[in-house]
């Protein structure tokens, strides 16, 4: 693990649940990495699960609630010259826009566990000029299982909770397979809802 990373995470391990919100909130280490980390505090009794919990769905919230509003505020124009710095690339914003395009407002919740759009699906929610109660909603609800298996992954890693990448793969296929089948089911709600009001 970086150097980098192991003073991150010794600096947030000093501010207790404060540390797991602001990490999740600044991003400045990837998420799976600062949640099994978590879960790793709760093992050791530091923390407890439910507060760890709590404490990433708000902070992993605001941080998405930023890329709503630089979407909604700064536009592509913005992204493209900036985003390097969120790291998020064009090709990041391409897709994501795409699949909020094709597949609307319900893509802020299924996306959230799907590699690739996962952060970047915020900035087309917000140059879509979303409702803010329903992009936030849609947010928090998406990191509750989110959160969940990756403190509870790292609770039962303890000290191999480095290891979260090899162990949470097998676990993530299910929650991405759930992901497309509700992508499937609103898009065809959104298309059945679409027929009624052209018969009207």
């Amino acid at each position: 693990m970086g150097e980098l990373i192991h003073n991150v995470l010794q600096f947030l391990e000093g501010l207790g649940y404060w540390g797991i919100f602001l990490g999740l909130m600044m991003e400045v280490i990837p998420n799976e990495l600062l949640l099994a980390y978590a879960g790793y505090l709760v093992s050791i009794g530091e923390i407890n699960m439910i507060g760890a919990i709590i404490c990433a769905v708000i902070g992993g919230t605001l941080a998405q609630i930023v890329l709503y509003w630089i979407g909604r505020y700064g536009g592509r124009p913005f992204l493209e010259r900036y985003g390097k710095y969120l790291l998020i690339n064009k090709h990041h914003i391409d897709v994501a826009e795409n699949w909020f395009n094709r597949y609307g407002t319900g893509m802020i919740f299924t996306a959230r566990f799907i590699p690739v759009v996962r952060h970047a699906i915020s900035i087309p929610g917000g140059m879509a000029k979303m409702p803010l109660g329903k992009f936030t909603l849609y947010t928090g609800l998406a990191l509750i299982p989110y959160s969940f298996l990756y403190v509870y992954l790292g609770m039962l890693l303890k000290d191999n909770w480095q290891k979260i990448d090899e162990v949470a793969g097998p676990y993530m296929k299910p929650l991405i397979l759930a992901a497309v089948v509700l992508t499937a089911l609103y898009v065809a709600y959104q298309f059945v809802q679409k027929r009624k009001r052209n018969r009207v």
